[in-house]
């Protein structure tokens, strides 16, 4: 596996021009949004700037996915903001701009230890019901806040959550600068006017200037259109991120890694052409954590692979990694050339910008496919969601794995337990597991999966239960011999073998004779490493085949 720059291994030079094309594309569509995503964290605009600097390029270099643009996402912002808030750190604060380099590091940290845990597999696991919810929190709480900036009226410091957040810019709404309004519902409209009509044309970067333009020449802000702070010329200064904070901000940065992870896979194998190889989920671990580390020294907020930008530089042709390359350039150059001309930006402008980005989240489609398909997928999203909107989004997050580790532990539960019997060709074969078990001596079973300490106590009862020696059974229906067929276990453990010992004395008390058959060479190695395998192997109770095994069982 190649470990350097592997989208560019092989580069056809054919290939430049569409990648230039595609990362200036995504450029004048992922920097104001950016810059916009970083006013979600209650950051400067020029954090999200830098954002798309040294990520974008460190993550060209390591990542899989040829096409996916690493820069940040709203969720990310937002649940960068409820970290800080939950460590008891200001808003716009000194002291958050240092917190947020050593949170970035932490994220960074986390996703190389999964890394080197290789965990990638491990942490797909989250439910697709719990980003369902997660992203209709995260869409309408964001979408709530940017009230007061599309209203020209002054935020509520004290206000957290959706619900009160919403309350707060509605009490206001008498006193909404009107000026403010016509340019955010402006924007709005033209955002969803071009996206619907001209997709290819950057909405993000034409409504900025637009916003601009109307500073320069209308002169607006002198009628109450409030103006983003001053960006400071020029590329960040590295910095060390101090480490005073790791404790109060460890569990908002495990939540974050979880996402920045989750929504850089996604996207990445959402927009995987059938012709470039599949993602590899740890080399995403890799690619995201270095990325998160690098620029944590940058001042730039948690990186993660977003959809919208992405997209745009798909559609205009990107072919590898050298297209974001192209973006985080372009970014450089705004940073030196172009800061001076953002600060006449409007806070209504960016406003719509993530109001705009945020409503795209909302899939309430999914609800409904939850609903038709599994009802409890459908109760788990929902949860999550009216979770995030009341309580905060690392809540939510951290009640959505709690639940998807829920579902995993149900279905790792579920016994595997199938019967076999043999055909008109002498050959045996599995029934339904759910099927009722037809009476047979000796009677064959297959454990049909891996047994584990999650699940072997279920598989065990399940035995009991097709072996009919479960209190009130039918003792008249119990065989003399039960064989089991090992060939589908993958791994022996102490505990499994415990519970086949308890489960080899029950039937052995009520006269069933239990023998082993197919059990893999490894694990046949392993059990002989314990005085019980040996006892078992050396009173003849495991056998190479199922024949071999039925052939011992009769006089």
């Amino acid at each position: 596996m190649t470990v350097f720059a592997p989208t560019l291994v092989g580069y056809d030079k054919r290939w430049l021009r569409a990648d230039v094309v595609a990362g200036l594309s995504a450029g004048a569509v992922v920097i104001p949004q950016a810059m916009a995503y970083a006013t979600i964290a209650d950051m400067p605009v020029q954090v999200g700037l830098y954002t798309c600097m040294v990520p974008v390029v460190v993550y060209a270099m390591l990542g899989g996915s040829r096409t996916v643009s690493v820069t940040t996402t709203s969720t990310i912002a937002t649940l960068t903001a409820s970290t800080l808030i939950g460590a008891g750190i200001a808003a716009g604060s000194d002291d958050a701009q240092s917190a947020l380099m050593t949170l970035t590091l932490l994220v960074g940290v986390i996703l190389l230890l999964a890394r080197l845990l290789k965990l990638g597999a491990i942490i797909e696991n989250i439910s697709e019901a719990t980003l369902s919810g997660i992203k209709a929190g995260v869409g309408l709480t964001v979408a709530a806040s940017q009230l007061p900036k599309l209203l020209g009226v002054p935020p509520d410091p004290d206000a957290t959550g959706f619900f009160r957040v919403l309350w707060s810019a509605l009490r206001q709404i008498g006193d909404a600068n009107t000026a403010t309004v016509l340019l955010a519902a402006g924007s709005i409209a033209a955002l969803y006017a071009m996206a619907k009509f001209v997709p290819r044309v950057p909405g993000p970067l034409i409504v900025a200037v637009a916003g601009i333009l109307l500073v320069v020449l209308a002169n607006i802000d002198s009628r109450g259109v409030a103006l983003i702070a001053e960006v400071p010329r020029g590329i960040p200064i590295p910095g060390l991120p101090p480490l005073s904070d790791i404790g109060a901000l460890l569990p908002g940065a495990l939540a974050i890694a979880i996402m920045a992870f989750l929504e850089t896979v996604s996207v990445g194998r959402g927009v995987r052409r059938e012709t470039e190889p599949p993602i590899d989920s740890d080399r995403e671990l890799l690619a995201n954590g270095a990325a998160s580390v690098a620029g944590a020294f940058f001042h730039t907020l948690p990186p993660a692979g977003g959809f919208s930008q992405t997209a745009v530089a798909l559609r205009a042709g990107a072919r590898t990694q050298l297209a974001g390359l192209v973006t985080a350039a372009l970014a450089v150059l705004v940073a030196l050339f172009l800061a001076p001309v953002l600060s006449d930006l409007p806070q209504a402008t960016l406003g719509a910008m993530v109001v705009v980005a945020t409503l795209g989240l909302l899939d309430f489609g999914s609800f409904a496919r939850f609903w038709r398909v599994d009802r409890t997928e459908f109760w788990v999203a929902l949860a999550t969601a009216l979770i995030g909107l009341v309580a905060g989004l690392l809540p939510a997050v951290g009640v959505g794995v709690l639940f998807t580790l829920y579902l995993v532990l149900r279905e790792l539960n579920r016994p595997h337990i199938v019967q076999l019997q043999k055909d008109a060709h002498g050959q045996w074969r599995p029934g339904e597991e759910d099927a009722p078990t037809v009476p047979a001596d000796p009677l064959v079973l297959r454990l049909n999966a891996g047994l584990y300490t999650a699940n072997v106590r279920a598989n065990m009862s399940a035995i009991r239960v097709r072996a009919d020696v479960v209190e009130g059974g039918d003792r008249t229906s119990v065989p003399s011999t039960l064989i089991l067929d090992c060939s589908r276990l993958q791994k022996v453990t102490l505990t499994v073998m415990r519970s086949f010992l308890d489960l080899h004395r029950e039937l052995t008390d009520a006269g069933v004779t239990v023998f082993f058959a197919e059990l893999p060479r490894a694990n046949r190695e392993t059990v002989l490493r314990t005085d019980l395998g040996r006892e078992y192997v050396s009173s003849g109770k495991i056998f190479d085949t199922i024949d071999d095994a039925v052939g011992a069982s009769r006089p």
